[in-house]
């Protein structure tokens, strides 16, 4: 029985949560990894859109149970919100949700420091959400943090909330924040959500482990693209954790032995949000014309995508430190008006071609890419749901990105729905999926 990882193959907003969704009707399970409410998976259903920021898209099937890994940190607030508007949709939160008890909590105080960080004089900002995900994991790795066992703990939660609390403070008085922030408040508030959340909170790498030996099938969702990875992205416009294929690992408790195969989410396009090097980027009237038809604002933010081609050297790089098997193109309708559509095929730093993703900012920065332009098909894809049917000019465009990335295609998204979407018979993620 195949389980498989579905992750962003460039810097996130790839469309992972639409596959997620029309994949996860073949597995048991689907569960989140990485990230938090920061990350959001747009759905459409029929007329009904989906926005889901911390539980995996799998929810949205009957009978498949949703899990959030221990790598994912998680607001009680936002998670609490967001269950209450899919119950209100008909989705039987309670019945499929299940919350690591080693997950990490946000408190609001983290978003004060986020703000301290982004906001200093002598520092560029990242671009992050301000939701509090990066302070979050910080006190997760400096060894302070409070998990969702903790949370939950009446005997407990008081100690470890008040030595935090008061390391918050200490911070907030060295960089001169006069923010008043009623800590106490705050407490009784987490003490009622860890009341509501208790009965979801459970060991899911033990979960995942013992499903896998029933024969189960799991599907692990990324939430940022690997571009985004916090050490193998555009460092330091990152996010805090490991959205690459490792992290699926790490961010559940299911051994590497386990996994059966990985999928990558493309877009026919490239988009990035917030600061950081972005190579194939376009600034003119083209790059603002893929931002209107492909709708490409945040789900979560509202913020503009940046927008601009496909990055052959991008994709090659995220298909080795991923072991990328097979890629799902996203979007491709959103190109369906252009008479000529450009690929970045390659990188030259300081006039020289370079082979290799560069390591520092300022060398990516420098990139100068190198572009084949290609002809157009100038007609809708939309919604067409076999590969013979679109149009020769895109079939085309395909199969140039398949050959210069050296990844097969496995499927096409033609557009927002669950049946917009091409899955290639004989492919390897056609074998994946069984």
């Amino acid at each position: 029985m195949s389980n498989i990882i579905v992750l962003g193959a460039q810097w996130g907003d790839e469309g992972k949560g639409k596959i997620v969704d029309l994949f996860s009707d073949r597995f048991d399970i689907v569960a989140r990894y990485q990230g938090g409410h920061n990350a959001g998976h747009t759905v459409f259903i029929g007329p009904t859109k989906y926005i889901l920021k911390l539980i995996p898209s799998g929810i949205l099937r009957p009978g498949v149970t949703a899990v959030i890994g221990n790598g994912v940190v998680i607001d009680p607030l936002a998670l609490v919100e967001e269950m209450s508007t899919l119950e209100k949709a008909g989705v039987n939160v309670r019945e499929q949700l299940a919350i690591s008890n080693r997950a990490h909590v946000i408190f609001p105080f983290h978003r004060m420091v986020e703000k301290v960080g982004e906001g200093r004089s002598d520092r560029e900002a990242i671009g992050t959400t301000s939701r509090g995900i990066g302070p979050c994991y910080e006190d997760k790795i400096g060894r302070r943090g409070i998990r969702m066992a903790d949370l939950i703990d009446p005997a407990g939660f008081a100690d470890y909330y008040n030595n935090l609390a008061a390391d918050k403070v200490t911070l907030a008085k060295a960089f001169d924040v006069h923010e008043v922030i009623d800590f106490a408040a705050i407490r009784a508030q987490y003490e009622e959500l860890a009341a509501r959340l208790a009965p979801l909170v459970t060991d899911t790498a033990a979960l995942l482990n013992r499903a896998i030996r029933d024969g189960k099938r799991i599907l692990f969702e990324g939430a940022q693209g690997a571009m985004l990875d916090i050490d193998h992205g555009t460092y330091p416009f990152v996010t805090s954790s490991n959205a690459t294929a490792g992290g699926a690992c790490t961010g559940t408790g299911v051994p590497p032995t386990k996994i059966n195969g990985i999928i990558g989410v493309s877009k026919a396009y490239i988009t990035r949000v917030g600061a950081g090097p972005f190579p194939s980027e376009d600034h003119g009237p083209l790059g603002e014309k893929i931002r209107q038809v492909g709708k490409e604002f945040g789900s979560v933010t509202g913020r503009p995508r940046r927008c601009g081609w496909f990055d052959i050297p991008l994709a090659r790089y995220t298909a080795a430190v991923n072991g990328i098997d097979s890629l799902i193109v996203t979007k491709l309708d959103v190109l369906d008006e252009l008479d000529e559509i450009p690929v970045c095929v390659g990188y030259k730093v300081n006039g020289v071609e370079v082979t290799e993703m560069p390591a520092t900012r300022s060398s990516m920065e420098q990139v100068e890419p190198v572009y084949v332009r290609l002809k157009g098909w100038q007609s809708s894809t939309r919604g067409i749901s076999v590969m013979e049917q679109l149009p020769p000019a895109a079939i085309e465009y395909l199969r140039f990105l398949e050959e210069r990335t050296e990844v097969e295609i496995g499927a096409i998204s033609t557009g927002p729905e669950r049946t917009e979407t091409i899955v290639r018979p004989g492919s390897k993620l056609h074998q994946l999926l069984g």
